[in-house]
């Protein structure tokens, strides 16, 4: 595999990448992301890519611009050095939330980001836990749509805990909480919420028993934090002796650390797909669970031409 693949490492997800070689068994790429004073960016490659396959990892979290152009920087690198083939793994697929006009005269920003990444000259899109499924449907490439929830489903049953029910913080995520609950053997229940603007949230109402039990949050996103403090406070409302939140993609913007560490909240968890370098001293409270094994797996399958399905039907058994 080493003398047909290369990974590269962007500058958002260098440990994550790290992480998917060692379990592949190939040296990291080599390549520099230079930054000029007045913005522009140049990402030159320190090895030859000539027919082979090239897998760029980065998410596109904050700076999110930025981050992104990166990408779409190297992909035209790779492409003009004569990359056989070109697979963008965005761990954290930004711009995610703006997958339909929800008012008149906005934006379908997620659909353009798949076009410019297409048009930069991407063959397959991996990612994980996309804010909404249909968005694979916005490429006219292959694009994988990996699940973590696996991940933190193992963590959750090896802390051995009886009396759990496990609650999504509204209607869109019931499908990803309903996996996480079928791993627990535990029943779901499902906070009823609207959103007046973006990053606030209002907590309505609860579907679900959650009295004397242990709740388990789960969410594909946590920003700001606002959603899960109007949910922590609700469940404690109806009776939940203990509440434990968890996420995929821990952007924590703004005030979102210290509204965590307000709440009652027996753990946070989330994972590495976002790196948290920076914010894990601001909260070590906050448990972080590397994805690295499950990408560097669905690789080696792409290379070895395995499908995709068994892999992640492996980590959900």
């Amino acid at each position: 595999m080493e003398k047909k693949t290369v990974v590269f490492a962007l500058t958002s997800s260098v440990g994550l990448a790290n992480e998917i070689v060692a379990r592949i068994g190939i040296p990291l790429g080599l390549c520099e992301v230079k930054h000029f004073a007045d913005g522009e960016i140049m990402v030159e490659l320190g090895e030859s890519v000539r027919g082979k396959n090239v897998y760029i990892v980065q998410s596109t979290c904050n700076p999110v611009s930025s981050n992104l152009m990166e990408v779409l920087i190297a992909i035209d690198a790779c492409k003009r050095a004569s990359a056989a083939h070109i697979s963008v793994v965005i761990p954290y697929f930004g711009y995610a939330r703006q997958d339909r006009k929800a008012k008149p005269r906005q934006p379908i920003t997620s659909k353009l980001i798949a076009s410019l990444l297409e048009r930069a000259g991407a063959n397959r899109i991996i990612t994980m836990e996309l804010h909404a499924t249909q968005i694979q449907g916005f490429f006219d490439i292959p694009a994988d749509d990996i699940s973590a929830i696996s991940i933190i489903g193992e963590y959750f049953k090896n802390l051995n805990m009886k009396d759990v029910v496990v609650v999504s913080p509204d209607h869109g995520g019931t499908t990803r909480a309903r996996k996480l609950a079928e791993i627990l053997h535990a029943p779901l229940a499902i906070i009823d919420k609207r959103r007046p603007k973006p990053n606030v949230a209002e907590a309505m109402n609860l579907i679900g028993d959650v009295s004397g039990k242990i709740a388990v949050m789960i969410d594909d996103i946590v920003d700001t934090a606002g959603t899960l403090t109007a949910g922590i406070n609700m469940l404690y409302e109806k009776g939940a002796i203990a509440v434990y939140a968890s996420c995929v993609h821990g952007v924590l913007s703004g005030p979102a650390i210290d509204r965590l560490k307000a709440a009652k909240l027996s753990g946070f968890i989330c994972t590495n797909t976002i790196c948290q370098d920076e914010k894990a001293p601001l909260y070590p409270e906050m448990t972080v669970l590397s994805v690295g094994h499950v990408l560097g797996d669905v690789i080696k399958a792409m290379e070895e031409s395995k499908p995709v399905s068994e892999i992640v039907a492996e980590y959900f058994k």
